[in-house]
Formats: structure tokens, sequence, C-alpha cells
């Protein structure tokens, strides 16, 4: 077959191609000007032919809308499968992930702006800088967080080396390089990051690891361990806020000031009832585990926040803020 015949075979996916890339509700195209593009392919058309392809690519589902400009038609897409706000959406969460690398993050974002015309791809590229943010050096983040859900899915373990920095920033394995074995059930991002929580063979209880430290990550063909009823529920708590770091649970009653409301339901969610209680204060109850995770959340706040009860948890926040007292005597 020769090229020329190849090409108008392809005819029906240029165009859509042309239509997908070159038009939307503000950049519309004649039945002769989408000629001239298929031109610029080596494929000829004809006006009849142009309308007959529009017709089938119309039947086919592919949303052309069809307006006049003077005595002659013209022709843009108008839905899509993601509309110009929910690309927005979607590449400001890429560009601010610190879990991707800034590499991968202009690779995901170049994917999103072919899914919308060339014309919205620029004003994407222009809305979805974000400075200052801190990235993950770690490249295979993107690969590591695909066999975790791989392993969790087909329930099997998985093996890998983890790593840390030294004082001078330099990424060195733990334990030289030794190799963990473990069941993985949950992968929770928190905090701009992933974390692991699984059965660790070595350590032979439930842990929690951070995927964008874990170096050669390997899917076993051994079957995932079964938790018993204990590991489950502890497996199950790691996933609640401030659990990802340990600690005992509690349920803590917090007098706050009225300001900080936004914080309160932004961090517990809407299920919280905050309780007026006068002076521009207001009090609530939230299920947390003291760690020194929680205390550092707490503090950031000094006088606007503290821990009414229960009372031993009130004794740890003085003990904890002595503690801290104690390092600039």
């Amino acid at each position: 077959m020769s090229e020329g015949k190849i090409k108008q075979k392809q005819k029906l996916l240029y165009l859509q191609k042309i239509l997908l890339e070159q038009t939307d509700e503000n950049h519309k195209l004649s039945g002769p000007e989408l000629i001239a593009q298929l031109g610029l392919y080596g494929i000829s058309a004809e006006r009849k032919t142009i309308y007959d392809d529009i017709e089938a690519l119309i039947d086919s589902g592919l949303d052309i809308c069809v307006e006049k400009r003077g005595h002659s038609n013209v022709y843009y897409v108008g839905s899509r499968l993601f509309q110009e706000e929910e690309l927005y959406v979607l590449a400001d969460a890429v560009a601010s992930s610190k879990f991707l690398t800034q590499k991968k993050s202009n690779e995901l974002i170049k994917k999103l702006q072919q899914l919308t015309s060339r014309y919205h791809a620029q004003h994407l590229k222009r809305t979805v800088y974000v400075g200052n943010r801190a990235k993950t050096y770690n490249e295979k983040i993107y690969y590591t967080t695909d066999s975790i859900h791989e392993a969790i899915y087909s329930n099997r373990q998985i093996s890998f080396k983890y790593a840390e920095y030294d004082l001078s920033k330099n990424r060195r394995l733990r334990h030289g390089g030794e190799v963990y074995t473990v069941s993985p059930y949950y992968l929770i991002w928190e905090n701009d990051c992933y974390y692991l929580v699984c059965y660790c063979n070595k350590h032979e209880k439930i842990c929690r690891y951070r995927a964008d430290r874990m170096e050669d990550v390997t899917v076993t063909d051994r079957r995932r361990r079964d938790l018993s009823i204990d590991e489950e529920t502890l497996a199950k708590s790691l996933r609640a806020t401030y659990n990802m770091y340990g600690g005992t649970e509690a349920s803590v009653v917090l007098e706050m000031s009225e300001s900080l409301i936004n914080v309160i339901i932004d961090r517990f969610g809407d299920g919280v009832h905050p309780n007026p209680i006068g002076g521009g204060k207001f009090t609530v109850r939230v299920d947390v585990q003291i760690s020194p995770t929680f205390w550092g959340w707490l503090f950031q706040f000094g006088n606007d926040a503290k821990v009414i009860s229960p009372e031993w948890v009130v004794n740890d926040a003085k003990n904890e803020l002595k503690k801290i007292l104690g390092g600039y005597d």
C-alpha cells in the first residue's frame, strides 16, 4: 500500500488530533482551515469529506460543537475528559507534591497538558509554578509506590533496603544495606509523604517506613503474613492522624482561641464538635496519639492552644515544656 493511501486511512485520526489540540471555545476552525491543517500532514481532503468525517467523529463520541461564522461553519471541541479547572487542580497537586521529583512533576504536567487544547495548555503551565517547595531526592519513589500497591493487591511480601541521611546530607543505606522483608498492608499519604504500614519480619511487629527512603523495592513470591486481630487493629490505627509516629492513644480536650477553628477542622475534619466557652475561646475533644509529633503541632500555637484534660496528658504537656525550657538553661 502506498504512503498516500496509508495517510488517507489515517485521516480521521489526524482530524481528531487537530480538533483536540488546536480548538476550544475560543479557537475554532472552519472546513477550509481543517483541510489546510490536514495538508500539513500530507493528507488531502475535500469540503464534503470533511463534513462526513466530522459527523463520524461526533457519532463516535467526540463532542464537536458547530457554529456559524458568516456563511460557513466552524468547529471546536466542547467538553473533554477533564475540564480546564479540573486540570488546574491536578497540575497544582503534581507541582507541589514533595514525593515527586521536579523532573517527574514536569513529566506529569506535560502529560496533563495533552488533555486539553494547546492554548489552555499554555495557561496550565503558567499557573502550576509553586516556589520554595522541598522536592524529594529519590527519583524512584514513583515506581516504589507502584510496587507496594502491586504487592498489597496481590497479597505478597516485598523486600527493600532502607536509606537515611547523615549530617552532610549524604544518603546512605541503613545497617550497611541490610535487606528488609515485610508484609505490606497500607500505604498512607500524610504531610506530603507516603508511609508504609507493614509487618516487618526482622522486628516481628507492625512497623512504619517512609516510602521515599526505600531502595530496590522488589515484590517477592512469598505470601503476605496474615495478621492477628490485635495486629490488624494496630495496623488500622496507624492510618489515623498523628498515629503515624507512635505513642499512647488518648481522647483529649483542647482549649483554643476561636481564630484556630479552621485549623481544627482542617486537621481533624468537620466531624469535630467545638464548644464555645466565652472569652474568644472554645473547647473540642479529639482522638490523638500522645507523641512528639502531637506536641510539636500543639505547641506551635503558643498561648492560643492547650490541653485541659485528661490530667495525665496535661502533666505530660508540662513535662514536655520543661524539657524544652531546660534546653535553654
